[in-house]
């Protein structure tokens, strides 16, 4: 193989792949990345078994071919170089690189030892093109409710589903529940795609992309953004009936500015560090107020208030960063916080009409 690419390039593409080439494996392979010419462009990915990512960059192809080379390593040689072109040339198995004064050698491994990367019949497969900042928000508003708790695998990622003629995204870790409306849709869709493979489509997003191709199979998902391709499995199981869990109605209804309601939790969290995030929350019908209570045992305790429209008298008490996570993500400038005495969920939302999204949060013993 040999070849001649430029530095920003290959440095975008090295650096978009390696995140996933791991350190800690039984197979050395998987802490490689792959190097193959295709054309007159040069493939770089990588792949842990659970998910690949792929880039293709136009490139001055002398002679094709083929490499592995260890990932950190040749992502931070490459990202160190001065800004020109770079050549490639493989000689027995170890990729000779030059650009400008610059002179490396990588001892690399045989290509074929590098595991055969996924693909996914486009014609059987269901597709969509959506575009990227809607993409964006609706992972950013359901990611955060994932679990971590491995033991339940189907509530570490994400549940995209097709549920009277529309797409939605929901998670939930036990403790909070989140939903997005994203697009209709015609197809079937049920599939749990990974916390870990939806981060790394995020951070592979560029300035320029305005849409994401997402394809689903059955135990598959790829998503396309411009030249780069991330195939990932998908969990296997399946998610819990979540919408039994969401209140027909509510008792107590606040709607106030979602700034001040940021502000209040924020200063209330403060408070709340040694007692597990927990605050009381109040809403006062007469006074017109929403206020938060939370106590320092040792340093003191806090009560900060908002004004708000309040149908009725009411008392909760959650997690603040479940709150303050879940404020993150709502967009509007005025939100809807519903609750039903202290033991029921409550719901915070947008009040905005063509809000698509809702955030369940379970509240506290108190």
């Amino acid at each position: 193989m040999e070849l001649i690419v430029t530095q920003e390039k290959l440095t975008r593409a090295l650096s978009a792949v390696s995140r996933v080439a791991s350190t800690k494996t039984q197979l050395p392979i998987l802490s490689n990345i792959l190097l193959r010419t295709d054309g007159n462009r040069l493939l770089v990915a990588a792949t842990n078994l659970e998910i690949a990512i792929t880039e293709y960059i136009g490139a001055k192809v002398i002679k094709p071919g083929a490499i592995t080379i260890p990932a950190r390593l040749m992502s931070e040689f490459i990202s160190s170089l001065p800004k020109e072109s770079v050549e490639l040339k493989v000689v027995n198995y170890n990729l000779h690189i030059k650009s400008g004064t610059y002179k490396s050698i990588i001892n690399g491994f045989i290509a074929d030892d590098f595991p055969e990367l996924p693909t996914i019949n486009e014609t059987s497969s269901i597709q969509y093109s959506i575009k990227i900042e809607d993409f964006k928000q609706a992972v950013s508003q359901t990611i955060i409710t994932t679990s971590n708790d491995t033991t339940r695998p189907v509530l570490t990622g994400v549940y995209w589903h097709s549920h009277e003629g529309q797409l939605y995204l929901a998670a939930t870790d036990g403790y909070r529940l989140s939903e997005r409306k994203l697009v209709e849709t015609k197809s079937e869709v049920s599939a749990i795609i990974p916390t870990q493979t939806l981060q790394e489509v995020i951070r592979n997003i560029t300035e320029d992309a305005d849409e994401i191709d997402i394809l689903f199979d059955e135990t598959q998902v790829r998503f396309r953004i411009n030249e780069t391709e991330i195939i990932s499995r998908l969990i296997d199981g399946n998610f819990p009936n979540y919408r039994q869990l969401v209140p027909a109605s509510s008792e107590t209804t606040v709607i106030l500015g979602k700034s001040d309601f940021v502000r209040i939790t924020k200063i209330a969290g403060l408070f709340a560090r040694e007692s597990g995030g927990s605050v009381t929350l109040t809403a006062d019908e007469m006074k017109k107020t929403l206020s938060i209570h939370s106590i320092a045992s040792q340093f003191g305790e806090n009560t900060s208030e908002a004004d708000a429209e309040v149908s009725s008298d009411g008392q909760i008490t959650l997690n603040s960063r479940y709150l303050s996570e879940a404020l993150s993500v709502v967009d509007g400038d005025k939100v809807s916080f519903s609750f039903s005495g202290k033991i029921a969920p409550c719901v915070l939302k947008s009040i905005n009409k063509d809000s698509n999204y809702y955030h369940i949060i379970m509240p506290l013993k108190s």
